[in-house]
């Protein structure tokens, strides 16, 4: 049985400096809010957006590397170390790692935005350097582990398409003034798939295997199906990549057959955790993590429906909306509200001594404004982008800003207590 305190039991010694999260988790929440915003400047061209230096370009990356990418760092830094029992070796790498990145990110957006080459290479390359760096400490967490051999499996996934993810994307940055790439776009789309689905992708899957037991109070998913689970999404990831890469629609297709595998797969095994926990009453974030699981489902059958020209001109972008936004934006926001407020309170005392309640964390009513805005936003652009509509699009980004200024406002909350140590209960 994973509860709380089994899977925590020594987890204090294993946390970094609360600075050293909390940092990605700010700089996702202020990627956030910057998302929405260029969707807004962007919605003439957005819903028919096929690539190319711009805003449109820029709100993607936004999206990618402004919130997922921060999100993502900054949870397996601190998370992976507790689940493997196996502390980092040392924190300098990744302070280091998150002064290359997220300044080297707001470079290479910036560049992407106003279409400036020389910015784009600067920031491609810090980010490199930042996301090598990373990659280099899951891996070595990762060889130290001894336990649970699936997440490793899907860490080792996520890790091999991380080093293949930014050296694409440093060779599209650098091909937009030298053009040497054979197929500028065939490389975009398998950037897009390794980040989506290799790197982000494969943490989510396999982080899912922790979190969603622990968060429920259940029993570790079954190892036969979990294996199954993840060799149909490995596959599933080679395929399209390659596919890709090559232009090769029977491929892409083959990917999105056995993704349909993958997620059917992985949402029974969600099932089984949550039918089986003891934990009923999960509140607000398993309406957003319920709701990405639903996007999930919908996201192989959009990329066939893309490929097949049966979703019009605006399937390519829908696609990448339902996996992007609908199910990785919306599973990790869903999840940042269960382990902001935990890590935070392994770091906080009360006044009046002992650990806090995670009720005395933050306040919780931004939480119920982003969870209704970005439930509306999402669905809402991907009718803009099914219409081309760009009044549309800019009202689903406006939607979109009110909820993530909420959950910012909601992450503000906790900062002061984290700074002092202390609340005020």
């Amino acid at each position: 049985m994973i509860g709380a305190s089994g899977f925590l039991g020594s987890a204090k010694s294993r946390l970094l400096p609360a600075s050293v999260p909390f940092r990605f988790f700010v700089a996702a929440a202020v990627g956030h809010v910057l998302l929405w915003g260029a969707v807004l400047i962007a919605a003439n061209d957005f819903p028919r957006f096929r690539g190319g230096a711009g805003p449109s370009l820029a709100a993607v990356h936004l999206l990618t590397l402004g919130v997922l990418t921060f999100t993502a760092v900054g949870a397996a830094v601190q998370l992976l170390p507790v689940a493997t029992t196996r502390p980092l070796v040392a924190v300098w790498p990744i302070r280091l790692a998150s002064w290359l990145l997220i300044p080297g990110a707001v470079v290479l957006i910036a560049g992407m935005a106003t279409v400036d080459n020389t910015w784009m290479i600067a920031g491609a390359a810090a980010s490199t350097l930042g996301l090598l760096l990373f990659a280099a400490l899951l891996a070595d967490n990762l060889r130290r582990a001894g336990s649970m051999p699936v997440v490793r499996a899907y860490g080792w996934a996520a890790f091999a398409s991380l080093i293949a993810l930014v050296a694409l994307g440093l060779a599209l940055s650098l091909d937009e003034r030298f053009g040497f790439l054979i197929d500028h776009a065939a490389a975009a789309r398998a950037h897009m798939i390794l980040g989506g689905f290799g790197f982000m992708g494969m943490l989510a899957l396999g982080f899912s295997h922790v979190l969603i037991p622990m968060f429920a109070l259940s029993n570790a998913p079954d190892q036969r199906m979990a294996w199954f689970g993840f060799a149909a999404a490995a596959a599933a990831v080679a395929l399209g990549t390659i596919g890709a890469l090559r232009d090769v629609t029977a491929l892409q297709s083959a990917a999105c057959v056995v993704g349909v595998v993958a997620v059917g797969l992985h949402l029974g095994l969600m099932h089984v955790a949550l039918a089986g926990g003891m934990r009923k009453r999960l509140g607000l974030s398993f309406v957003l993590i319920r709701s990405s699981w639903v996007m999930l489902t919908l996201t192989p059958l959009a990329a066939l429906a893309a490929l097949q020209g049966w979703a019009g001109l605006g399937g390519p972008t829908l696609f990448g909306l339902m996996a992007l936004g609908g199910w990785l934006m919306t599973l990790l926001l869903g999840v940042l509200q269960r382990i902001v407020p935990f890590l935070a309170s392994m770091h906080i005392s009360r006044a009046s001594g002992g650990p806090p309640l995670l009720t005395d964390l933050g306040i919780a009513a931004p939480l119920k404004i982003h969870a209704v805005c970005h439930l509306i936003a999402i669905p809402a652009l991907g009718l803009a982008i099914v219409l081309d509509s760009a009044q549309l699009a800019a009202g689903a980004a406006v939607i979109g800003a009110v909820g993530a200024l909420a959950f910012a406002a909601y992450l503000a909350s906790i900062l002061p207590s984290l700074s002092s140590g202390r609340t005020r209960n």
